[in-house]
This record gives structure tokens, C-alpha cells and sequence, in this order.
């Protein structure tokens, strides 16, 4: 049986500084996330101990010298709702914790995008006058450079890679339908001629497999990092989605993908006889984020042809008897299995019928129907600047200056649930004993990670807690233990016992 696909999201977020001289991004990151943490209790830093991004999960480990660069020396936090906020690469990122369904994760996604928010009205308030910096949740900057929106999902480490490769590749060039956020004109080679795009991440990938998520992106990543206990779990480390503002879209492009994890941990599509390999997945992705009227037809391995829509009619269907047949237990159990099977349902078919019927649902939709629409009524080209800075505010993180915000979408979560979800961690996996504990003794905690907590008493030496466990740490194995705990030397005796 597959187990419980525990979830996270990671987004680096863009940035822009306006006014006072030469733009730093990187000193920007820094200033934006050191105005947000400035008003916690104090800023607990990352322990890098257990980082290995130079293995593959292919089976062997890169030389130091190619393996992806951890960044110790920037700005990191470790957040009381057990999120991770942090300078990567120039951008801001925002980790979220570890939850136990696809709902949680997108709450968690939308509390990210709201401590943004209150990021940049933080700052703003300590830059000098004249400078102003904007953060944007999007995935280009137009100049040829992409930063990532990646998703993360725990896989039974028994389960062959060589089939999580054949059988996730399919999904994951044809989830671009409902997953893309839009974007004016194209930025990989040849591709001039391309005046919309479904997705914006689509022109960057160029190889099937690989360890890199910066160059030669793969549609698979090998990164085998799991953060928990190796010889049980690896954690997929999914690195070619969009960063999507719309709810709908974020749910079914983290729900859709577990649910398509789990049935190739119980080997269902080879069960069923259901073969959709892609003769030329790199080249598809393309294909299918230039093809607004998603009918061009992909070529698959077996001799068929197949358009992105009918792959993923094709999943749905196969996910239906899985349901039926197996249950939803390893996505969050029936209720929100179900609500995913009826939404993915609802998308494609109105994906079928036209694709502007899911302007209030998909990003990409919705981003189309505004930029075509003051085209239209002002006579413009495609390569118009103004399109290009409308594409740039659709996705800024201020609400009062987004474009997503006036554009109708469909909402799945209360206000008050993305609010509380700044601060207060998720209460079904390990990130809430991680949150609990910087919630009342930030002062006894040296530095925090995915899977460990290092407490300094002051006199003692370090002590490390492991959290191998994802779904170990929830609140009901730990808040028994909280409660009888007043000073973090009597958690770590009780724990000791």
C-alpha cells in the first residue's frame, strides 16, 4: 500500500528594487526577510548539518565541486508555523512546513504569500526614501532567468526509481494545462513566434532526469535529500511546476501529483496495462504550454497520439478506480480525495468545453482573458511593453496592487484560516512539535532544520532532538507532552525517558 504522501511547497518569490542606485537582490532578500523576523521573539537560524544535495537518487553522488551550492552564509529563519524563510539564489523563499493533505499545503502556500506581503510592508518602512521593493510570486523575469516553485512528496523508498520516472513524466507535462500561471511571449529558442503561453516555467527545462535545478533543469529531479529516515522514505523533489496564485489550480497541482505518486508506489498503471511514456518529454512540455487550444497531439512511445487533455482524461479515469478500489487513505483519506477526483473532473471538462469557461479557476486563464482583453480594446501588439508589465502584476504579493486579486478567482480558503496559518504550525505531521517549541522556548533553541531540533540550555552541551518521522510530532503525540512541560530541560528529561 502507499503511504501517506506528507507535503510541502517552496517558492522563490521575485524581486525588484526601485529607486537608490544599483539594485542588489540579494541585500534586498536580506533586508525584506530581517524586517519580517525582526518582530519575533528572536530569529532561530537553519542547521545545515543534514543538507546532501549532492546525492542522486540514481544511486551514486556528484563530486563536491558539481554538486548544487548550499548557501550558509545568507539570511535563513525558522518560523513558529515550522516554515523555513530564506534568501536563495537572489530571491526570497518562503519553505512551508510539512502537512499531512493537499488542502493543508496550499494553506500553508497562501500564508507564505501573505508573509510577503507583510515582508514588504516592513521594509518599506526602513528603506531609505525614494527606494521601494516589489515581490512578485512568478517563475520569469523576462530576461532569460527562472526561479522555482517546487513541491516535495514522501515515497516509499522501496518503489524503483526508473518507475517513478516512466510513469510521474506523463503527468507532469500534462498537468501544465491547469497548472501553468500564463505568461506574454516565450524565452527559450525558436520560440519567438509565441505571443501566450500556458506556463511560465515550460522554456527552461532541458533534459528528462538530472540532479541540477538551475541548469540543464530536468522534468525529474534526482535530488535524494529525504530529511527523514533514508532507509524508509525519499522525498520527491518536483522542481517544474508554476507558482500558482490560484487556489483551485495550487490544490490539483499538488493533489492530482500525490494521488499519481501513490498509484505508482502500487504499481497501478502497470496493473492496468496503462502505458502514456512520451516519445519526447522536453520537446512536449513546450508543445503543450504554446497550444492554447490544447488539441495538439503529443507523440507516445507505443505508437499513439494523445493530446495533453486526454493524458490527463486518461488519470483521472485510472485515479477513479484507484479510489474505488484501493481508497484515498495515502492523500488525506476520502473527503479530501474526493474533492480532488470532482475538481480535477470539473477542470477538464471545462478545459474541454473552452478554456476561457475557468477564467475564475486557472491562473493562466484568467492572466489571458485580461492581458487579450486590454490588447484588444487598445490596439496593441503582443510584444507590447504594457502587456509585459500587466504578465509582472498579476503576480505582485500586495493585494491592493495585484492583477490576480481583481480578477474574480474562485476562493477555497477562509481569510482568517491563511492568517492563522502565518503563525501556527499544521497539527498532523513533526512541524507542529517543530513550531510548539519556537512558539515557548525560542531562547533554548540553537538552530532548527527539516528533521532535527538543537536546544542550548546554556550550560550543558548541544542537544539535538531527531524528528525522523514526518508524521511523528503531531498534536496529539505531543501535546500531552507540552503540557507537562514548563522549561525546555523538562521536555528534553522527558523525552530522555
Amino acid at each position: 500500500m502507499a503511504i501517506v504522501k506528507v507535503l510541502g511547497m517552496e517558492t522563490e518569490y521575485g524581486i525588484i528594487v526601485r529607486g537608490g542606485g544599483e539594485p542588489n537582490p540579494i541585500a534586498a532578500s536580506s533586508a525584506l526577510i530581517n524586517a519580517y523576523v525582526a518582530s519575533l521573539a528572536r530569529r532561530i537560524e537553519w542547521d545545515f548539518q543534514d543538507e546532501s544535495p549532492a546525492r542522486d537518487a540514481r544511486g551514486f553522488e556528484r563530486e563536491p565541486a558539481m554538486a548544487p551550492e548550499i548557501e550558509t552564509h545568507l539570511v535563513t529563519a525558522v518560523l513558529t508555523n515550522g516554515a523555513r524563510y530564506y534568501v536563495d539564489h537572489a530571491h526570497p523563499e518562503f519553505s512551508g512546513p510539512e502537512c499531512s493533505t493537499a488542502w493543508e499545503a496550499v494553506l500553508y502556500d497562501k500564508a507564505g504569500e501573505a508573509i510577503l506581503a507583510r515582508s514588504v510592508e516592513a521594509a518599506a518602512r526602513l528603506l531609505p526614501p525614494g527606494q521601494q521593493i516589489s515581490v512578485y510570486k512568478n517563475n520569469s523575469d523576462g530576461k532569460g532567468n527562472s526561479y522555482g516553485s517546487h513541491e516535495n512528496y514522501l515515497m516509499d523508498r522501496t518503489v524503483p526509481f526508473s518507475r517513478v520516472v516512466q510513469y510521474a513524466i506523463p503527468h507532469f507535462v500534462t498537468r501544465q494545462i491547469f497548472t501553468g500561471a500564463g505568461k506574454v511571449g516565450a524565452e527559450a529558442p525558436g520560440a519567438e513566434q509565441v505571443e501566450f503561453q500556458i506556463t511560465q516555467r515550460a522554456d527552461f527545462f532541458e533534459e528528462e532526469v538530472g540532479l541540477e535545478t538551475t541548469l540543464k533543469r530536468p522534468i525529474v529531479n534526482t535530488r535524494d535529500e529525504p530529511h527523514c529516515d533514508s532507509q524508509k522514505y525519499r522525498r520527491l523533489h518536483v522542481i517544474l511546476g508554476d507558482a500558482n496564485l490560484s487556489e483551485v489550480a495550487d490544490l490539483l497541482k499538488i493533489g492530482t501529483t500525490a494521488l499519481v505518486l501513490a498509484m505508482i508506489e502500487d504499481d497501478w498503471f502497470a496493473r492496468h496495462g496503462r502505458e502514456f511514456t512520451l516519445v519526447a518529454p522536453v520537446r512536449a512540455m513546450r508543445q503543450v504550454s504554446y497550444d492554447l487550444s490544447l488539441a495538439q497531439p503529443l507523440a507516445l512511445a507505443n505508437g499513439r497520439h494523445m493530446t495533453a487533455l486526454e493524458v490527463q482524461w486518461e488519470h483521472l479515469d485510472l485515479a477513479r478506480k484507484y479510489s474505488e478500489d484501493v481508497g484515498l487513505a495515502a492523500i488525506g483519506g476520502d473527503d479530501v480525495g474526493r474533492e480532488i477526483l470532482r475538481r480535477w473532473e470539473e477542470v477538464l471538462s471545462g478545459l474541454e468545453a473552452g478554456p476561457m469557461d475557468m477564467a475564475n479557476r486557472l491562473d493562466w486563464v484568467a492572466k489571458y482573458r485580461m492581458v487579450s482583453g486590454y490588447r484588444e480594446r487598445h490596439g496593441l501588439g503582443w510584444r507590447d511593453p504594457r502587456l509585459l508589465a500587466m504578465d509582472l502584476q498579476y503576480h505582485d504579493v500586495r493585494p491592493e496592487r495585484s492583477l490576480y486579486a481583481r480578477a474574480g478567482m474562485e476562493r477555497l480558503l477562509a481569510p482568517e484560516a491563511v492568517a492563522r496559518a502565518m503563525t501556527e504550525p499544521p497539527t498532523t505531521t513533526r512541524a507542529y512539535f517543530r513550531g510548539r517549541c519556537l512558539q515557548r522556548w525560542p531562547q533554548a533553541i540553537a538552530a532548527a532544520n527539516w528533521d532535527s531540533l538543537v536546544f542550548d540550555l546554556g550550560h550543558d552541551p548541544l542537544r539535538r532532538v531527531p524528528m525522523m518521522e514526518p508524521l511523528r510530532g503531531t498534536a496529539a503525540h505531543v501535546d500531552e507532552l507540552l503540557a507537562r512541560c514548563n522549561t525546555p530541560a523538562e521536555l528534553l528529561e522527558q523525552l530522555g525517558s
